[in-house]
């Protein structure tokens, strides 16, 4: 049994949690959720499937996989039981883990097969229900033709020139960009969210620059008073920004992780990792509010910012402690309602800790929440001041939908949450997301939900930049992928 005091400050840290952040449980059967007016629910896992850690592209570096995902609807096919398809994966910046480096960065094409399965699964079948394969690799380049770069932007700005805003600018005089979500549009060009910026770039279909949209004031990373794309990550010298953190608007590597467009192509959705540093960003136990941006699509060199909204994110009790379960990415239902991943950090396969304690996907709905799209909250006013949204302003609203962590149905195919911490153990950073619809005639509403992680390019035989390297404690993390059937009424790609 707990001690008093132990009990005492758990009960008090849970109170906290409950006073900055209210999630409504609009529950209406088992798996049936509403968002924005609409129901929607899930039939549960259907098929997992892995690329292995050692994949190498076709320019012979080691692969990485899903910061972020969009599925091809050009090339989604079914055949008999199964289906055919493809899709993008977008990398992140490169390996990382003892500071940035000169990757170019790039997305992949996936060629795949899936299998639904329901019910029991044979322990043969049980991670091929998706047989996944590298297809295409395309490198991204800036608008003059030029390398982009994972390295950290410590060289300051790239003016503005033309249509281009400044852009973040690593040595040598790359782009730098920390890539986190990707849509295809129906030319075949991409829209990609950036970390660093945080911004929205458009690139054709063979990856080069078009465009790049600006996010609001308040979300632009300021140290002393200038613009400061930096993530505190050390330079050519071996130094680091001061302050390590900005003073206001996205704090370090936590910029518009969550992107998406609507299914009837009018409104791009992003959405920041979590709270600006105003709005209770500069502590790990405030950054709740976090905020989503809603752009009008018609011109998409020249998004419109049309509505904002704070969005809470989870809270878990953590050893005691409020945590925050910052969001990874989204699938935007209509302009009113999205699907977020929000999950924790530190815990899984390749890591240290083995138990994931928060890793789920929610609906949110934004439909009655306060638009606070162009007021003064998107310049110097916080919204959120030490986590506690301005009184003004009503947040959106969540609602659990789909547990990740959910013992049974990894337990289906063969995987788990926590020990051991072996190559069946869920991976710490599940990061993409993307839907393609059953083609069921009895069910129309029904969509495989894809979901993957970023394995953040942790293997034992990898090679980047010139360099083989190994992943520090024998980490060799699959690229892996889940898929859940569910239904989502309105919902037409």
């Amino acid at each position: 049994m707990k001690s008093p005091s132990t009990f005492a400050r758990r009960c008090a840290s849970l109170a906290l949690a409950a006073s900055v952040f209210a999630m409504p449980f609009a529950v209406h059967a088992e798996g049936s959720v509403s968002a924005a007016g609409i129901t929607i629910s899930t039939k549960g896992l259907v098929a997992v499937g892995r690329i292995p850690a050692s994949q190498k592209d076709k320019f012979n570096e080691t692969f990485g996989s899903g910061s972020g995902m969009a599925i091809d609807p050009t090339a989604w096919k079914k055949d008999g039981d199964a289906y055919t398809g493809a899709l993008w994966l977008l990398p992140d910046r490169g390996y990382n883990v003892e500071g940035t480096t000169d990757y170019n960065d790039r997305v992949n094409r996936i060629e795949f097969r899936l299998t639904p399965a329901a019910g029991a699964v044979p322990a043969e079948k049980q991670q091929k229900g998706l047989e996944a394969k590298l297809a295409d690799t395309i490198l991204l380049t800036d608008d003059q033709g030029k390398n982009m770069t994972g390295l950290d932007p410590e060289s300051g700005t790239r003016p503005a020139s033309g249509k281009l805003p400044l852009l973040p600018q690593a040595r040598m005089g790359k782009i730098a960009l920390d890539p986190e979500a990707i849509v295809r549009l129906k030319d075949g060009s991409f829209l990609i969210s950036d970390e660093y910026g945080p911004y929205i770039y458009h690139f054709t279909a063979d990856g080069k620059m078009v465009s790049a949209m600006q996010p609001p004031k308040a979300l632009l990373p300021m140290r002393k008073g200038e613009v400061n794309f930096s993530s505190n990550n050390v330079d050519a010298d071996g130094k680091k920004p001061d302050p390590k953190d900005p003073d206001t608007g996205r704090q370090n590597n936590q910029g518009l992780e969550g992107m998406s467009m609507t299914p009837d192509g009018k409104f791009v959705i992003a959405v920041l990792q979590s709270a600006a540093r105003q709005d209770g960003g500069d502590s790990g136990q405030t950054r709740m509010n976090t905020r989503a941006l809603v752009y009008d699509a018609a011109d998409i060199d020249n998004l419109k910012l049309l509505h904002e909204y704070v969005v809470p994110l989870p809270t878990f009790d953590n050893k005691g402690k409020v945590a925050v379960a910052a969001q990874s990415e989204i699938v935007a239902l209509s302009d009113k309602a999205f699907l977020m991943l929000a999950r924790d950090s530190n815990n899984g396969q390749g890591l240290k800790g083995d138990t994931s304690v928060y890793r789920k996907i929610v609906a949110v709905d934004l439909s009655n929440a306060t638009d606070i799209a162009n007021t003064s909250f998107d310049a110097d006013k916080p919204v959120a001041p030490k986590g506690v949204v301005d009184a003004s302003v009503k947040p959106a609203t969540l609602t659990p939908f789909i547990d990740l962590n959910d013992s049974a149905e990894l337990d289906r195919f063969g995987l788990h949450n926590g020990a051991p911490n072996d190559k069946n153990n869920l991976s710490e950073k599940w990061e993409a997301m993307s839907i393609a619809s059953a083609l069921d005639a009895n069910a129309p509403d029904d969509y495989f939900l894809f979901v993957a992680n970023d394995n953040d390019f942790l293997t034992q035989d990898g090679y980047q930049v010139g360099a083989a390297y190994k992943a520090a404690d024998g980490a060799d993390v699959d690229t892996m992928f889940q898929v859940f059937r569910v239904t989502l009424p309105g919902v037409k790609q």
